[in-house]
């Protein structure tokens, strides 16, 4: 079993810290907010830390879930100073590739490894241990973190050197924004049209149009229900990072832009802390 820190106790890093706990491994946990590490400390076996140079310097691995690029820089400089050699900082964040490969380079010239890991499965996969995990970064290194994070995930997959994590991640999210309105316009037309949603959902769902989305998220999004963990918020932020890296890249992405801007409008309702599945909701807006 090995050393581990955990780095961000919120909706996805809570319950992946317990896997960790629960599968034997030694956890040290940390949070912004003392509470809440506190109360990963007593719901899980492991020892909370007060500040990040205490949670990391044993551990063998470190693994960070956070917000944003920011908040893996203000975590990563204070952990990379004291980490031990050989020890691997895996990030878990939905980052920027760039950061990525800057965090890879900071390793590299320091005797540490760096995986970027971002994850998809939302707050239910996390709390499941069903996670699907897109890596960037050394073979190597790779095969000596891929055991572990097999505490909370369903599949771990290496898509290249740094970066490539992030990025496989961004085709998760393009991909994403376009089944989710799809699905949206689908149930709106079908509504408008006077079908039964059920009935239609049970004459389609078999065939070509099946996806994960409508069969998990078809009956919540007729009923007007968006509590399922993966905030409109959250979204616009990966959306965000992928149409910048696209315009670095030169890759066309009509289609996720203008799903972005559709979240925007469900921001502008109110709906910032609904989840991805709301785009439903601005369609029936607008018929108000």
């Amino acid at each position: 079993m090995a050393a581990c820190a955990f780095l961000g106790l919120g909706v996805m890093g809570f319950p992946m810290a317990g896997h960790l706990s629960a599968r034997g491994h030694d956890v040290t946990a940390w949070n912004r907010t003392a509470t809440k590490t506190a109360r990963w400390a007593a719901a899980h076996k492991g020892r909370p830390a007060d500040n990040i140079e205490a949670a990391v310097r044993d551990a063998d691995f470190v693994f960070a879930c956070l917000g944003d690029d920011p908040d893996v820089r203000a975590v990563a400089e204070p952990a990379l100073a004291v980490m031990k050699p050989g020890a691997i900082f895996v990030d878990h964040t939905t980052a920027s590739a760039e950061l990525a490969r800057a965090l890879y380079a900071t390793t590299k010239g320091r005797g540490l490894g760096f995986i970027d890991a971002p994850v998809s499965g939302g707050q239910a996969g996390a709390e499941n241990g069903q996670l699907s995990i897109m890596c960037g970064g050394d073979a190597e290194t790779f095969a000596r973190a891929e055991p572990v994070m097999r505490a909370y995930a369903k599949a771990v997959t290496l898509c290249g050197p740094a970066g490539a994590g992030q990025l496989t991640k961004m085709v998760n999210q393009i991909c994403i924004a376009g089944i989710v309105q799809g699905l949206a316009e689908g149930l709106h037309f079908a509504a408008r049209a006077g079908l039964d949603p059920e009935t239609v959902i049970g004459a389609i769902s078999k065939g070509a149009a099946q996806s994960w989305q409508m069969d998990n998220r078809w009956k919540t999004m007729t009923a007007g229900g968006f509590e399922h963990g993966f905030a409109v918020d959250w979204m616009r932020k990966d959306l965000r990072i992928t149409l910048e890296e696209a315009r670095r890249n030169g890759a066309r992405l009509p289609m996720a832009a203008l799903v972005d801007q559709f979240y925007a409008e469900v921001q502008a309702m109110g709906g910032g802390r609904w989840d991805t599945s709301s785009l439903i909701a601005r369609l029936e807006d607008a018929e108000k």
